[in-house]
Parts: C-alpha cells; structure tokens; sequence
C-alpha cells in the first residue's frame, strides 16, 4: 500500500489505524499534544465518520490552545453526535476561553441536560 502521506512524515504516523491510535492516546496521555493532534488528523482524515479520534483531536487542540481547530473539530464531532454531552462540555470550556461567555453558557447548559443535570426547580 502506498502512502499518501508528505514527505516530513515521521516514524509514529505511520502502521494500522489501530496502532495509530494507540500511539496517539499515548502520546496525549503524556501530554504531548501537538504530536497527538498530528497522528489523530491524519485518522480523522481517514474515518470522519468516527467521533472517537475527533474528539479526542479536539482535546489535543484544546490542551495545545488552537481553539479554533478545537472549535471547529467539537462542532464536527457535535453534527455527527448530537446528544454527545462532552463534546457540549468541551465546546463550552473552548468557548469560554476565547472570550465567548454567552455562547459558552449555551453550551454548558445543554452538556447539563444531555447529562441529566437538570438545575433547580425545573
């Protein structure tokens, strides 16, 4: 099988999908960000129906502070997952740390719901 991949391709974006996502995990876990953001596009890329690598690529981008591609990803993520109460929450908090206060209290009320918090008398 040929890659596709450019040519300042590294060792670790390399193997199955599965492998590849193992590392990326890994390399998140270790708080390695940009390096896990890096292997979880390119699966992105091959599977976007999934929300798993994506969500977990919106994370590596929130914890790597390119809060537009977490945005964006989260907002993917959140099309193909409606109901996806994590995804609402880390909008929310990705919102809210670009400056974006009502829309991210939009957005935590309704990871509050997905996850049957429901506040006070209602």
């Amino acid at each position: 099988m040929e890659s596709t991949r450019s040519t300042t391709s590294t060792y670790y974006e390399y193997g199955t999908a599965a492998e590849r996502w193992d590392r990326a995990q890994l390399f998140f876990d270790a708080k390695e960000y940009v390096t896990a953001a890096r292997i979880l596009a390119g699966l992105v890329a091959e599977v976007p129906e999934q929300v798993a690598p994506r969500l977990l690529l919106a994370r590596a981008y929130y914890h790597s502070a390119r809060l537009t591609k977490a945005e964006s990803e989260l907002r993917a993520v959140i099309e193909r997952d409606p109901v996806e109460p994590y995804a609402h929450l880390m909008l929310s908090r990705t919102l809210e740390r670009q400056g974006r206060t009502a829309e991210a209290a939009a957005q935590s009320r309704l990871a509050a719901a997905l996850n049957g918090e429901f506040p006070p008398g209602a």
